[in-house]
């Protein structure tokens, strides 16, 4: 019997290379440069070395190339907010279920 799924967008297998931004559960602020699995419009699940708490906000910013001859393109995109929801530990990796609090457009 299948139940219905909870997801409010499709998800899609995609990695993304992103800065991830915060706080660990240490206290201690950092940025690391991870990668997305998957990406939905409401949200992503992302790897971390870092240990994240439930409830907690993270930025997420994707990283663009130098510009060459145009200021037009920025260096990153502007910050994606975002609520830790749920870790898993697949061997090595920590991976993240992430919801963004503004959806995608």
């Amino acid at each position: 019997m299948e139940t219905p799924s909870t997801r409010r967008s499709p998800r899609i297998r995609l990695q993304v290379p992103v800065f991830v931004r915060g706080t660990d559960a240490s206290g201690a602020e950092f940025i690391e440069l991870t990668k997305t699995l998957n990406i939905s419009a409401n949200g992503a699940c992302i790897t971390s070395a870092h240990i994240l708490r439930p409830d907690q906000t993270v930025h997420l910013t994707i990283p663009a190339p130098t510009p060459t001859s145009s200021s037009l393109i920025p260096n990153e995109t502007p910050p994606i907010v975002a609520k830790v929801l749920r870790q898993e530990l697949v061997g090595e990796m920590r991976l993240f279920g992430l919801e963004f609090l503004h959806p995608l457009e």
